[in-house]
């Protein structure tokens, strides 16, 4: 297929906040042919090159002078299977959910606690997306990257991601690595991780006790759905701020001050805080000025309730870091990429 470059395109259908601005130049991505292809009419036209999946972790700010390319490859294969351990292969623009919806459809299990989670394939490695006890590293096989300064094809192994939370080598080297398809390491035999209560108590609530995979998966799609607004219905990107990491002896400080502080103990000794909780407690939930707000019912997610703008969205994700700094001492991160 020939990439078809268009002009001035509104990028409202593919940003999950529904931020009306245009790109520059615009084409969509349905094989390695029409990245290459996009990699060398950027250069050509002396425009950057923005590559978007879903556009579920992305906050734009302003009419975006480049050619913004979307990836939409498609296509999922099973690489290897001994019986037990299986390899699944996905191109970068299948959408998350549904592809989770197909390897459990397979019977194969791993990713259930990643269920309806927004976004693409492709974008999923680069934050290293998770919930629910479970993260992308953790069912990682490899995957397949364009290298964009020499335009050779590499192979990246779990190792070499340098995954952390909501981190990873590509969310640092954005301008080179060009992620094309990701393979899964799942199984057949079922390993489920229950260690979140509210993902227990879901499925004691719908009288599940040997549960399924499937069960989990639709378990946390009901959480999902009630903790967090659908963007067709209200333009949001997820969750907005990280859940901070700080020292213990500061998490010790606030819980003598804030005795229901939620705070889990980290592995190198960090304690993580739930930033929806800190949100809440400095009274933030439900704020709305114009169409700008933070949802009602979760203090994690800023929403567009319409014609909010970018900048209108960022400035408000701005106060509430710095009110949050100023009553803990804690730094609250974005989650998505602001542009």
């Amino acid at each position: 297929m020939t990439l078809q470059v268009r002009a001035q395109v509104s990028l409202k259908p593919f940003n999950s906040f529904g931020i009306d601005v245009s790109a520059q130049l615009f084409a969509e991505a349905h094989s390695d042919a029409d990245v290459r292809a996009a990699i060398a009419y950027a250069a050509a036209q002396a425009v950057p090159l923005l590559v978007i999946g879903g556009g579920s972790n992305l906050l734009l700010t302003q009419d975006v002078p480049a050619l913004v390319l979307r990836m939409a490859t498609q296509g999922i294969r099973v690489l290897s299977d001994d019986g037990t351990h299986v390899v699944v292969e996905a191109e970068a623009g299948e959408a998350w959910h549904p592809f989770v919806l197909w390897t459990l459809e397979h019977g194969f299990c791993g990713l259930e606690n990643l269920s309806l989670i927004p976004g693409t394939v492709g974008a999923a490695p680069m934050q290293n997306i998770g919930a629910y006890g479970v993260e992308i590293k953790d069912v990682f096989a490899g995957l397949t990257a364009l290298d964009r300064q020499t335009g050779e094809l590499r192979d990246f192994s779990l190792d070499e991601c340098n995954f952390a939370y909501r981190d990873s080598l590509f969310k640092h080297e954005v301008g080179r690595w060009l992620i094309l398809r990701v393979r899964f390491a799942l199984s057949r035999a079922t390993h489920l991780k229950l260690d979140y209560g509210p993902v227990q108590q879901r499925l004691i609530a719908q009288g599940i006790t040997h549960a399924t995979p499937s069960d989990v998966s639709r378990a946390i799609c009901s959480i999902r759905r009630e903790k967090l607004p659908d963007p067709a219905e209200l333009g949001n990107a997820g969750s907005f701020f990280k859940n901070p990491l700080v020292p213990q002896a500061l998490a010790v400080e606030l819980q003598r001050q804030y005795p229901d502080l939620v705070a889990y103990l980290q592995a190198d000794g960090q304690m993580k805080l739930a930033a929806g909780w800190l949100i809440d407690k400095a009274g933030w939930k439900g704020f709305r000025e114009g169409d700008a707000g933070v949802h009602k019912l979760q203090a994690l997610v800023l929403v567009n309730y319409g014609t909010a703008t970018g900048q209108e969205i960022a400035q408000l994700a701005l106060r509430i870091q710095q009110d949050i700094f100023k009553r803990f001492k804690v730094e609250l991160e974005m989650e998505p990429n602001q542009y």
